[in-house]
Formats: C-alpha cells, structure tokens, sequence
C-alpha cells in the first residue's frame, strides 16, 4: 500500500507518495511558492499568496490521482495571522483540509528522519533543524527523542526582525541556551535546506547519498563574507539558492548559534527531515493496520 505526504512550506507544495522504501518515491512532484512575498507587516498572508497556495495544493491534488496523501503546512502557513482563514479558504477551493504540525511535533518528526537514515549503530544524537519560521531541536538515543524542543529562531523569522548579525546570535543563543542542554557527547546531526546548502558552500559535495558534513569552523569564516554580499551576490554562490538568498545570511547565524549551544564543531547533514519523519510515520501505521487485518 502506498501512502503520500503533501508539505506545504514557504517555497514548495511537495508531494511525495512512497511504498515502503522512501529511497525511491514512486511520485515526487514540487510546484514552486514564494510565501514569504506574500506576508504583510502584521504577518498575514495576503490574497496574492492565498491564491498562489490554493492553485498549488490543487495541483498536488490532481497530480496525486486517487493516491491517499496527508496535506500538512509548516510554519509559514502555521504561525501567520490569518492562518485559520488561509486554511479554510484553502479547503473549500481545493477540498483538501491542510493539517499543522506543532513546532514540537515537527523536531520529534525530524529526529526520527534522522535516526532511520543514519541507524541505531550511531548512538545518541543530537538533531538541529532550521526553518523559515522556527528551528527545531531533538536529544535522545532510542526510534523517539527523549527531548524535543521548537523555538521561533527560524531563517526567515529573524530576516524579517532585521537584526544585525551581533543581535541575532545573542537572541539565538540567549534562547536556546535556556531551552536546550548542551550535549558534547552525542552525534550532531543537521537536518533541512539551510544546512544541507551551508555544509555545501563550505565545500561539501552536492548528492543526496554523499556523506556530508558541516565543520563550525568554516561556518564561521562565511557569516563574514555572507553579510558584506548583495542577496543577488549571495544567490551566485555554491549551494544558496536564489529563492533562500535574502535569509541565507540569518540561516548561517542561527546554524552557528545551534552548533555552539549544542556544543559541536561538526554536525552531519541528514538529507531526510520533517516530510520523511512522516512519511516513515504512515508507512508504518499501514504496517501496523496490515498486519491487524492479517
């Protein structure tokens, strides 16, 4: 049996239908948002991006056929004013009803992405994950964390606060310090896009499958350099795509923050985070109900 997901978040509605090995998707289709366009001053989403989101959730829809997926939105659709009426608007024009996850919720998701991909023969493990309007953070040693932790830290939350770099990692560090313990001896692991496109402007090779890492060191000299560039500047470089430009600089300061915090000078970058946490999840509630009718 096959199960989907549909991820809503400020760049992408991504669907993605697997079986039971999410290495191969049987269905992956991606229709570009820019939601963080579309935010006014107050933090609502404007009728623009309203529009912009229905028309890419009915065509996740269409795409996906009579294949079953569960519609969930990340924080830019979650944490905006208008989000109630967003999500309605959203159910009756596409008949799809978007699901939030909490910040919570999401950290206990992208540890266990983290902890299938890298197996229990890693130990404990420390899992750090960025968003645009949060970051996530997740402790344990088990299939769950022990620990799971969101704060709104996220890439595009402390873009649009316009903070220099010397305030941003002093709220950074300031609130994870008293949400977080510091954990020297377990794994890091880096989850999302800002990590994996950090840990690749500071040399890592591009491709899922290679092992990648990002060395605090090397983070350190590019915040530098980051914040003297124009975003257009930013969007040339290896690894920053153009749409995550403007925030690239804030992504790096809060990843800096969450290594130093967290008391690790390398994280390894997981490829899989959130969407795969509950891709997992369903597959193997569909396990569980399979072998309860057998």
């Amino acid at each position: 049996m096959s199960v989907g997901v549909l991820d809503v978040g400020c760049f992408s509605a991504h669907l993605v239908v697997v079986e039971r090995d999410l290495m191969h998707p049987l269905m992956s289709h991606k229709v570009r948002l820019r939601l963080d366009r579309e935010l006014d001053s107050a933090g609502a989403i404007s009728r623009d991006g309203i529009e912009s989101l229905c028309a890419a959730v009915l065509a996740a829809r269409k795409k996906a056929g009579d294949v079953p997926f569960l519609p969930f939105a990340t924080s830019s659709v979650r944490d905006s004013l208008n989000a109630d009426e967003v999500m309605r608007k959203v159910h009756r024009r596409t008949g799809v009803e978007l699901k939030v996850l909490s910040g919570k919720e999401e950290a206990r998701l992208s540890y266990m992405a983290a902890r299938h991909w890298f197996g229990f023969s890693a130990g404990p493990m420390v899992v750090l994950d960025v968003g645009g309007g949060t970051v996530e953070l997740a402790l344990g040693s088990g299939a769950e964390p022990e620990l799971a932790v969101s704060l709104p830290l996220g890439a595009r939350t402390l873009t649009r606060a316009g903070l220099t770099v010397q305030d941003m990692r002093a709220e950074v560090r300031e609130q994870i310090a008293e949400a977080f313990p510091r954990d020297e001896s377990a794994r890091a692991v880096g989850c999302s896009k800002v990590f994996e496109q950090l840990a690749r402007l500071a040399g890592a090779r591009a491709g899922t499958y290679e092992p990648r890492q990002l060395k605090l060191k090397d983070l350190e000299k590019w915040i530098p350099r980051l914040a003297k560039l124009s975003v257009r500047e930013r969007a040339a470089l290896p690894g920053i795509s153009r749409h995550r430009a403007r925030q690239s600089l804030a992504g790096a300061v809060v990843a800096e923050g969450l290594m130093k915090v967290a008391g690790h000078d390398v994280v390894d970058i997981s490829p899989w985070s959130t969407k795969e946490g509950l891709l997992l999840d369903l597959v193997e509630r569909s396990r569980l109900r399979s072998e309860s009718a057998a």
